[in-house]
């Protein structure tokens, strides 16, 4: 069987009438792309019909396989937990660090630095995570060393503290401290696209409190990272101003996103992003805050990815 009797066989398979071969003979340009596009309508004809004998049927509907719907369930995983985990769960988070912020018993309010000599696209970047963040003054670091400056933002009264890393003149590290007794979050930064990457205007930007989402954080330390980013936030969104800021995690990589949102005449929500745009990857927790000799670390990732990525379906956010 040659190549064009091969071809014909397949396409008789997938449901078309006319031969392949007969059509690829047709030597006037414009009948032949006619007879492809007949074809290509009868084919997605005769796909539209077993669809619908498919759902007519009450057969199950095809889902796709991912990374994500395959992913690998640990012990550490909030979704199905039983009472007594649960009961355990709500005591240990009303014990935790974080735990005063959620019982409302003070105002977020938020240092941001630098290190050393930053570089323009570092310090604008802080500059738009002070629009964003309410409560937030940004200030240079002045050489001074982390445990000195933990030091003086507690004297200060700051309740957390975000240092924003560089590399070859971009931003490509985050470290968030929640004072005064920790817990420390480092993160990876990249992909950081400022508000005029994204041609949108500073002036789109109003000073309302935005709301904040926090999605798909699923394991108990997803739980204390997105407890650690709502934490910087203040607890009481002004609704008025439309603005929301989301912490999305898929696949171990949280995406940032600031948008404004409006109701349109027919009741749906139309979403205009404001930027920055930024994603983060946490390298490591800690207890308490920075110690980078003698830190407790609750979790840590290490340089050798097979030590801990030992299967492309583990997540552990």
């Amino acid at each position: 069987m040659d190549g064009c009797e091969v071809k014909s066989v397949k396409a008789q398979k997938e449901g078309n009438v006319v031969d392949l071969n007969t059509t690829n003979r047709v030597k006037n340009k414009s009948i032949r792309r006619a007879q492809v596009l007949t074809d290509k309508r009868r084919k997605n004809k005769l796909k539209k019909e077993e669809r619908k004998k498919r759902k007519d049927s009450g057969a199950p509907k095809n889902v796709p396989k991912t990374i994500d719907s395959m992913r690998e369930k640990d012990d550490t995983m909030l979704v199905g937990m039983d009472e007594e985990d649960q009961l355990e769960l709500n005591l240990e988070l009303e014990r935790d660090e974080l735990s005063s912020y959620f019982q409302k018993t003070y105002e977020p309010k938020v240092l941001i630095t630098f290190s050393d000599n930053p570089h323009e696209k570092s310090r604008a970047f802080g500059r738009e995570l002070t629009r964003i963040i309410p409560n937030s003054v940004s200030f240079y670091r002045n050489r001074s060393g982390v445990k000195k400056m933990v030091k003086s933002a507690i004297a200060a009264s700051f309740t957390d503290i975000i240092i924003i890393n560089e590399d070859k003149r971009q931003p490509n590290g985050m470290l968030v401290i929640h004072l005064p007794d920790g817990p420390t979050a480092h993160f990876r930064l990249s992909s950081v696209k400022l508000t005029p990457d994204l041609k949108r205007s500073y002036k789109e930007i109003s000073e309302h409190r935005p709301e904040v989402i926090l999605n798909n954080f699923s394991t108990h330390l997803g739980n204390t990272v997105s407890r650690m980013l709502a934490a910087l936030f203040h607890y009481d969104p002004e609704f008025r101003g439309r603005r929301a800021v989301t912490f999305h995690n898929q696949r171990d990589y949280i995406f940032f996103r600031h948008h404004r949102y409006e109701f349109t005449s027919s009741g749906k929500v139309r979403l205009r992003e404001l930027g920055p745009r930024f994603t983060l990857k946490l390298r490591s927790l800690q207890d308490g805050t920075f110690d980078s000799k003698t830190g407790d670390y609750r979790w840590i990732i290490t340089d050798k990815r097979h030590d801990m990525e030992t299967s492309r379906r583990k997540f552990y956010l």
